[in-house]
């Protein structure tokens, strides 16, 4: 039964277990190209260079990189300009147009291996990576505060509806750790419900941001916690249960 409303459903999960494929993530530039794929669809490495500041020599290698490991790959059919015939026609017979390579980011259910099972190395290359994701996602977070106070200054600039876009939950639970790792499928398979090909998104849909951080209490702060602490949800009257 495919599953409602998004239909675009990752195949089957991939563990990265190759040390290779994680030092390929954990560079900033390429953090950078992925991010820009994610958020703008598919892109030819001039146009990432210019985006990003880069030459276009270096966007290449670091495509080719990624490229390397799966994560991202020249689509079926690239995007193709708009003809525009000649004003006068050319002396000479026009050469072919060179081909240019467009890349998409590939979709997939990517794991990272659990820290019993990672090793030293990799744990280094893990803690690089963890530092790189949080940094790029409180900048773009930062980025679109910056521009809410802008159109709070200018009602042109204002999105309108989307100026409540903003869910927002903080609570605290007590899990097992079976419950846990339940508890995390169950939000994965939420976040496949509503994927979809960009073909089939209705209109007025937006790409949305999803962060879901969960980690345990530090063992100080274990015996001050309440049973079940408070649940917050900006604009919806949010309460708590504690002093």
């Amino acid at each position: 039964m495919t599953p409602e409303p998004g239909s675009a459903v990752p195949a089957g999960r991939q563990e990265l277990t190759d040390l290779g494929a994680l030092k390929a993530l954990a560079q900033p530039r390429r953090q950078q190209i992925l991010q820009h794929l994610t958020l703008h669809g598919p892109a030819t490495s001039a146009t990432l260079a210019r985006a990003l500041g880069l030459n276009t020599g270096a966007t290449s290698y670091h495509l080719r990189e990624l490229a390397r490991y799966g994560f991202v790959e020249e689509p079926p059919a690239p995007p193709t300009p708009p003809h525009k015939p000649p004003l006068t026609p050319p002396l000479t017979p026009p050469r072919p147009p060179r081909r240019e390579r467009w890349w998409r980011v590939v979709p997939g259910d990517r794991r990272f291996p659990p820290r019993s099972r990672q090793s030293a190395e990799t744990r280094l290359v893990m803690g690089e990576l963890s530092r790189l994701s949080y940094a790029a996602d409180l900048e773009l977070f930062e980025r679109l505060q910056r521009e809410s106070a802008d159109g709070d200054r200018d009602t042109d600039a204002n999105d309108g509806e989307w100026a409540d876009a903003f869910p927002y939950s903080r609570g605290t639970i007590r899990l097992t750790l079976p419950e846990l790792r339940a508890f995390f499928e169950e939000y994965i398979a939420l976040l496949n419900r509503y994927k979809r090909p960009d073909s089939e998104a209705p209109n007025g849909a937006r790409t949305v941001l999803t962060r879901l951080l969960a980690f345990p209490a530090p063992h100080d702060a274990r015996r001050d916690a309440p049973e079940n602490g408070p649940d917050i949800a900006p604009g919806r009257g949010a309460e708590t249960d504690t002093p």
